[in-house]
């Protein structure tokens, strides 16, 4: 069954709505309402499940509170979410090219994948990372 515009919207909208408040305000209770009964995680540095979202954010809430993301990009594709991400970790860097995957259930993320690039101060092309 092809999925639908307004499935896509919604699986795009779940995405959006729970890395803006998990990232950039560190508020695990706002993006809690969009986990899935499991979280597996595949980032190395965070662990399964909320606990691990909710550990990762006090995390950056500690070590870096300025820490902000800009999403620039959203595509989706069934169950799947792709964000292209700028990220800044602390204020004035050039900071880093994310890719998040998400895997959702019932419009719920479930799984989370991500790539990280560094922004490099000099680049052999004119062209931009976003």
């Amino acid at each position: 069954m092809q999925p639908t515009p307004s499935r896509w919207r919604k699986t795009r909208r779940s995405c959006c709505s729970s890395t803006r408040p998990a990232i950039n305000q560190k508020d695990f209770d706002a993006a809690a309402k969009f986990l899935g009964p499991h979280y597996t995680q595949h980032n190395p540095r965070a662990a399964d499940g909320p606990e691990g979202l909710k550990a990762f954010l006090a995390f950056l809430r500690d070590k870096f509170p300025d820490y902000h993301s800009d999403i620039k990009r959203v595509f989706a594709d069934g169950d799947y979410v792709i964000l292209h991400v700028h990220n800044v970790p602390t204020p004035g860097s050039r900071g880093n090219a994310i890719i998040d995957i998400f895997r959702l259930e019932n419009g719920k993320v479930v799984e989370h994948w991500d790539v990280r690039q560094e922004i490099p101060e000099q680049a052999a092309n004119s062209n931009t990372m976003f």
